[in-house]
């Protein structure tokens, strides 16, 4: 399923995602009830296929290409297993804590050595920024936050970002204290084409992209800003602050962790791309796809995007975000499936996540 096209233009031997960036709330809710299903999941930090797990599916089938993503989705059913959840948040970089390398040696103390040697050599990394802060689009934010937005923006302007406010002090507050000239230069700068593909997301990743991915960011900040309230926010969060506050993403939160550890043997990884599931004749109830097809020419996408249809079930729902290159179901293969556009309209509006532009549920006809 030209797993090559992208595996021959990207790296996939380092963490590029150490946490998700996808907003599990959404994701879940817009897969509906799945009880008893087959899921299907692309791993990247794999927090979003252990939130699937809170739908009581029968598997999750977790697919990569990177055999670093997946050690992140190990080091998670490991550290679910071995630990408790204040622990959890303390290996993850969530909260401060002065012992992630204890934690870390009782969160690998089970995996495989192949696992175990990935981590142990990142154990520095990790005590320093937590489980979670070790990617490199995590090294990007954490770069942006401790030496340019210092200049940008005070302590305690950061600190106000996050106090509960309704929507018109929260859009009062964004245009007299935060969209400053000196923020907008920083944003025009920093989230470049060429600043994010040489610090950020991985060069290839911006092919099939159009338009300035700094004045993409411009605008989502408005969304994070003013339509959502940034002190439930947990990425914003993690961005300007270097963890989370009382907001944290839909896996880590205390009311699912023991019911992720308790399904944990439900997941079933499957290292490789989509190919590992649906060149088997088996057949899935929905699909996590996160933003895959971004990374794929027109011909390419319509090619994966009939292949998935092939291994889906009627009534399966394929889940998928867009950050700048539009994907929707391509033309040809329309007759097969509906855009949910009720579902997606609620849940773009309440999407955390906020850097995408486009969140996208439709629904395999049977």
């Amino acid at each position: 399923m030209h797993s090559s096209d992208i595996a021959a233009r990207a790296r996939f031997d380092h963490i590029r995602y150490a946490q998700l960036w996808e907003d599990a709330d959404v994701l879940t809710e817009a897969l509906g009830d799945q009880r008893g299903a087959t899921l299907v999941s692309i791993c990247s930090a794999g927090d979003n296929a252990l939130a699937m797990l809170t739908l009581d599916p029968e598997r999750v089938v977790v697919v990569d290409l990177s055999p670093a993503q997946i050690a992140c989705l190990h080091l998670r059913m490991g550290a679910f297993r071995a630990l408790d959840h204040a622990e959890f948040l303390e290996l993850m970089g969530a909260r401060p804590s002065p012992r992630r390398k204890a934690l870390l040696e009782r969160a690998t103390a089970d995996l495989d050595p192949e696992t175990r040697a990935f981590w142990a050599a990142l154990s520095q990394e990790v005590a320093a920024h937590g489980a979670g802060g070790v990617g490199r689009f995590e090294r990007y934010f954490r770069i942006f936050r401790t030496r340019l937005l210092p200049f940008v923006h005070s302590r305690r302007t950061i600190d106000d970002t996050f106090i509960p406010r309704p929507r018109p002090e929260r859009e009062l507050f964004l245009n007299q204290r935060f969209n400053n000239l000196r923020w907008r230069l920083l944003v025009k700068l920093f989230f470049s084409r060429f600043v994010m593909g040489r610090m950020g997301r991985d060069k290839a990743f911006f092919d099939h992209v159009e338009g300035s991915p700094a004045r993409h960011v411009a605008s989502r900040i408005r969304h994070a800003g003013v339509d959502l309230d940034p002190a439930q926010n947990p990425y914003l969060h993690w961005i300007l602050k270097g963890g989370h506050g009382a907001a944290l993403p839909m896996s880590w939160r205390p009311e699912h962790y023991r019911t992720i550890r308790d399904r944990l043997e439900r997941i079933k990884i499957r290292p490789g791309a989509l190919e590992a599931f649906v060149s088997t004749g088996e057949r899935a109830d929905g699909y996590n796809l996160s933003d895959i097809f971004e990374y794929m020419p027109p011909q390419v996408f319509s090619q994966v995007y009939g292949r998935i249809l092939d291994a889906a079930n009627p009534g399966a729902r394929l889940v998928y975000w867009n950050m700048m290159a539009p994907r929707r179901v391509p033309p040809e293969h329309a007759a097969r499936v509906r855009t949910l556009s009720a579902i997606e309209d609620r849940l773009k509006a309440q999407d955390k996540a906020f850097f995408y532009s486009d969140f996208v549920v439709e629904e395999v006809i049977g």
